[in-house]
């Protein structure tokens, strides 16, 4: 039996908590006795990242809970919720380090900065190539799971990756006789934190917020009940985001004089077609209206 989409994320975040405990060690010896504050404040990402992945694993055990007396419709907007404390965190850390960069850089002393050493330069490289492919593997999990909890920690990734590339250029650069440029990649990891941050925030408020599905998805649902025999127009169709699943609320039109048997089939008929080709459709309610000479009876 294949593994099941709640195995495959927890599987994919401990060797994601596995990955950035290692880079987090070693960004930090690597910060310490190579002067570098880009790198250690890079050591304080990847930390972050360890924190994100538990919330993404708690997450992901509460949103696949079967729906109970409390939650009649499910537990999956605890993802939207992990999201945003991972958006949260992610802003806080991106703050830290960029205000960490300022002060230095006010302090106008730059010739008290060190100039970081070479196994600062050689972890960077090392982080940016280990934290671009867990970005390309988290993101390739999220998409087969069609996971938004998920889809924001391979960006948690992502933007590791693109501050270790910050670090590198920094450290670089200071090593060149520009040791301001150290602090100054912190300033630009800030950055970069900071967008992923509020990228992940709008994606997750939008799913808390009952926002429709993309016009692509709405015309696909529409073609397909349209498509069915005996479905004379449809009157209403909505749809909402409920945080990695679509819930559907459909009223068909069929001929006045049809009986409530064979409606009652074809409104069974809607609800199974829209189940079976729209993914992660987590409710869909079929409502029958008849037609009587044009006009419609609710």
């Amino acid at each position: 039996m294949g593994k099941t989409n709640e195995q495959i994320a927890l599987k994919a975040s401990w060797i994601s908590i596995m990955v950035n405990i290692s880079l987090s060690a070693l960004k930090l010896i690597a910060g310490i006795f190579g002067h570098s504050a880009a790198m250690l404040s890079d050591a304080v990402h990847s930390f972050s990242d360890v924190l994100s992945t538990i919330i993404v694993i708690i997450s992901v055990k509460i949103s696949n809970r079967e729906a109970d007396k409390e939650h009649p419709y499910g537990h999956e907007r605890f993802e939207s919720v992990a999201a945003i404390l991972l958006s949260a965190l992610l802003m806080t850390t991106g703050l830290g380090i960029g205000w960490n960069g300022i002060k230095t850089i006010m302090a106008r002393n730059y010739k008290a900065i060190a100039v970081p050493g070479i196994i600062a330069l050689v972890v960077a490289m090392i982080s940016i190539i280990a934290k671009e492919g867990m970005y390309w593997y988290k993101r390739s999990v999220a998409k087969r799971t069609d996971s938004g909890v998920l889809m924001a920690d391979a960006w948690h990734h992502r933007s590791d990756a693109l501050s270790s590339v910050g670090s590198f250029l920094g450290i670089f650069g200071a090593r060149l006789g520009f040791p301001v440029l150290d602090p100054t990649a912190s300033i630009i990891i800030c950055l970069f934190i900071i967008k992923v941050s509020v990228d992940i925030f709008i994606d997750a408020i939008n799913k808390m917020v009952d926002r429709a599905c993309d016009d692509e998805t709405l015309e696909k649902i529409r073609s397909l009940i349209l498509s069915q025999q005996g479905v004379e127009d449809i009157d209403l169709l909505k749809t909402r985001l409920f945080g990695n699943k679509i819930h559907i609320d459909v009223d068909i039109c069929v001929k006045g004089n049809m009986s409530v048997s064979k409606g009652h089939e074809i409104a069974h008929t809607v609800h199974d077609i829209i189940k079976n080709r729209i993914p992660n459709v987590g409710h869909c309610m079929v409502h029958v209206n008849p037609r009587h000479h044009g006009k419609v009876e609710s």
